[in-house]
């Protein structure tokens, strides 16, 4: 007899295993996540490499939020090491901060500046730009032609494919520019990595009974097969409807892992690389776990066309071609969509986890709030890893047939 389920989930990163976690804890549903992975948490996944050193197979993931609902959520399934993250930005030779502050100014050019003075440097470099559509417009009608070419232009144009000109102001309008001293890249109330990893935090979140994983396994292998009331689709949105309006456009990422035989390759986590090389920047995972050893791991990104979808490519068009996506799934019964793919948007990790709650508050037919209180976990408890499938098609925590 083939197992019956209340919900199929796929894909095991935020937004799917957010929602098993609330669906089988806060409401006894039982549900099964597929994911055609070999391993839960999705791009925030990390491991242990060859050389004993935890670092992050998708590249760096730092978790900052300035919602407490969503720090207490999580809270629930992991502790925390705090952690700032700080970046620095290789340009003519320096390695000044990231996003730019007043060191960065006075660095670069080895001047004294105060606050104000920056003010008035920037004032007087600006370009104006009425009104502001592109990514371009953003950086010249803040800080000028020089410090756009220096930082943003080369950066861009690796990372994204596209010239500044050709991306919507959104993209380089993320970045903020400071006129103190502050060289944390983020400002969130909430800045911290789990304690032991990503991965040990999504194992705590999903060590339920009701929750079943089945991994190394894309879901219209068993679609058919295996029954359940409804669906919560975190995949792609264009391949769930057979792309039938045409891909939607992604930036991709390839990564180049390597291990020293020193205990520090570089002075903080990360270090972006505007104008030289073919990658954008260098992560060394030492610094945003904490751990202590002898060697160090590093990696190396180089964005790309093709593989793994990672960013929406923010352009007017292919916003106009997700909103024919975003129709068919409005009215496909007994599918909801979640997550940074299937509703084609560049969300921080707090952001999903936020939509995912919002998504089964609306399945539970209560507010947020009370939807986070159904049921709760009441403490932070250690879990063993799930096994991880080796063969495509094995149930993992539960078996396919039941009595």
């Amino acid at each position: 007899m083939i197992a019956s389920f209340d919900y199929v989930i796929v894909g095991a990163g935020y937004a799917g295993s957010v929602i098993a976690e609330r669906l089988a804890r806060g409401l006894g549903k039982q549900v099964l996540i597929v994911d055609r992975r070999p391993h839960i948490g999705g791009n925030a996944y990390d491991h242990y490499d060859d050389a004993g050193i935890l670092v992050h197979k998708y590249g760096p993931h730092i978790f900052h939020t300035s919602c407490k609902e969503v720090f207490d959520y999580l809270s629930r399934f992991t502790e925390w090491r705090q952690y700032q993250h700080k970046v620095l930005a290789s340009v003519d030779g320096q390695l000044v901060p990231i996003p730019i502050n007043l060191d960065t100014i006075n660095k670069l050019y080895g001047l004294n500046l105060t606050s104000f003075q920056m003010e008035e440097f920037l004032a007087s470099r600006a370009e104006t730009r009425d009104p502001v559509r592109t990514s371009e417009d953003v950086v010249l009608n803040k800080m000028g032609r020089e410090l756009y070419e220096k930082f943003f232009r080369g950066y861009t144009r690796k990372q994204w494919g596209l010239d500044p000109s050709e991306l919507d102001a959104q993209v380089t309008a993320r970045v903020p520019t400071r006129t103190n001293r502050d060289d944390r890249y983020f400002t969130d109330m909430y800045q911290a990595m789990p304690k032991y990893g990503f991965t040990r935090m999504f194992a705590t979140m999903l060590d339920h009974p009701n929750i079943h994983l089945l991994l190394n396994t894309d879901y219209r292998e068993i679609k058919d097969v295996i029954p359940c009331k409804e669906m919560i689709y975190t995949g792609p949105v264009d391949e769930y409807f057979d792309y039938r309006f045409g891909k939607l456009p992604y930036r991709c990422l390839d990564f180049k892992h390597e291990t020293h035989n020193m205990p520090q390759f570089q002075p903080v986590a990360v270090v972006n690389y505007p104008n030289d090389y073919a990658f954008t920047r260098i992560t060394e995972f030492k610094h945003l776990t904490g751990q202590e050893h002898p060697k160090t791991s590093i990696v190396y990104e180089f964005p790309q066309a093709e593989g793994d979808p990672y960013y929406p490519i923010p352009k007017p068009e292919n916003a106009e071609l997700y909103k024919q996506y975003q129709a068919l799934a409005a009215d496909t019964e007994g599918v909801r969509f979640a997550g940074r793919l299937a509703t084609y948007r560049y969300y921080n990790m707090d952001q999903v986890v936020a939509q995912a709650l919002t998504v089964f508050s609306h399945i539970a037919g209560v507010n947020r709030a009370e939807a986070l209180e159904l049921k709760k976990m009441p403490k932070i408890t250690t879990v063993t890893f799930p096994a991880v499938a080796k063969k495509p098609g094995r149930m993992v925590g539960a078996a396919l047939s039941a009595s």
